[in-house]
């Protein structure tokens, strides 16, 4: 641990959740002093948030407060009380089909907290602010791979529209105030300690309970699957390195994927191999807000900070297979 780590403080919102709490933990084991924050909701069942807490960021050291971020005055509080000097801000109302459902609580989570972190950042003057984006911004664009120049003005969902309109919120931040900010587009992050609501999750407690597992698309869309570790590695290595486009205000766009997209079909064929189980398929026609495929060119990444995502599928996907087995036998009540 170095003296310069030990002294820096950084603030992690969204901590107890899949990504928050594996960068948090990162950070910690590297010697910064981290806290996070969460407002612990029922998106899914908060029983997940509270195990990762106990199970990760306890052992690590990382305190993490419930705060509403949405609410302006319990934000500028935490400014106050941690005075971060960088931020990752991971906090977020995650889902692209449940924006169709819930509409309001996106612009609440993702836009007024937005803007009260943003506003956090600016009266304490953070060094650095990276903040989660996301793959779907790029909508439902023809040209792959997704590259940070291609248009992203024709989002397919609200959740992808408020992610577009914090990217602009964070532009508008650093050319005003000079803030060093840089939006992280991720690409379908898959895992242990992951949330139940996305597919490979559900697909896994589906496929060993017997179900059939609804197949959108006849199982043809492609995603940009991504391991949890190498999610992590980026931000932990943009965090460090703000960039400084000459000329421009200190903001970047970056993207964190696995530059190897795979057919919903192929990856539930590895996801059988995995927990070795057949899984029952029950195909569905596409759903409104769902695209094609995703696939990210990471070259950018790549020549910012020398990093480009390497686990494979087969890989990733028998390590989620190992933590799932192992937390089905602790009988947790998110599993069941």
């Amino acid at each position: 641990m170095t003296e310069a780590a030990s002294n820096t403080t950084i603030l992690v919102t969204g901590a107890a959740g899949f990504i928050g709490s594996a960068v948090a933990v990162r950070l910690a084991a590297m010697g910064y002093r981290v806290v996070g924050c969460d407002n612990f909701n029922d998106y899914y069942d908060p029983a997940l948030k509270r195990h990762r807490v106990e199970a990760l960021l306890g052992p690590a050291g990382v305190p993490c407060e419930t705060v509403e971020l949405s609410d302006g005055e319990q934000t500028a509080a935490l400014f106050d009380r941690v005075k971060p000097a960088l931020v990752v801000h991971l906090a977020a109302q995650a889902g692209v089909r449940y924006s169709l459902k819930n509409p309001a609580v996106y612009v609440q989570a993702n836009m007024v907290a937005f803007g009260h972190i943003l506003e956090g950042c600016r009266k304490h003057q953070t060094a650095h602010m990276v903040y989660a984006s996301s793959s779907s911004v790029y909508g439902a664009n023809a040209k792959t791979p997704f590259s940070e120049s291609d248009q992203t003005d024709e989002p397919v969902s609200l959740y992808a529209a408020t992610k577009k309109a914090n990217e602009l919120m964070a532009y508008t931040y650093s050319h005003l105030y000079g803030l060093p900010m840089t939006g992280l587009r991720f690409f379908t992050v898959y895992g242990p300690w992951g949330r139940p609501d996305m597919a490979y999750f559900s697909f896994a407690r589906k496929m060993l309970a017997g179900e059939n597992i609804p197949v959108f698309a006849e199982g043809k869309l492609y995603r940009d699957f991504t391991y949890i570790d190498d999610i992590v590695e980026g931000v932990v290595r943009l965090l460090f390195k703000p960039s400084a486009p000459e000329g421009k205000p200190p903001h970047s766009i970056f993207n964190i994927g696995n530059n190897q997209p795979v057919q919903v079909l192929d990856f539930i064929r590895t996801l059988e191999n995995a927990f070795e189980v057949k899984a029952e398929l029950d195909f569905q026609p596409m759903q409104p807000g769902d695209v094609p495929a995703t696939h990210a060119d990471t070259g950018k990444l790549q020549d910012w900070v020398g990093y480009k995502p390497t686990t494979s599928l087969d890989a990733g996907l028998r390590e989620f297979a190992r933590w799932y087995n192992q937390t089905t036998r602790a009988n947790v009540s998110y599993l069941k």
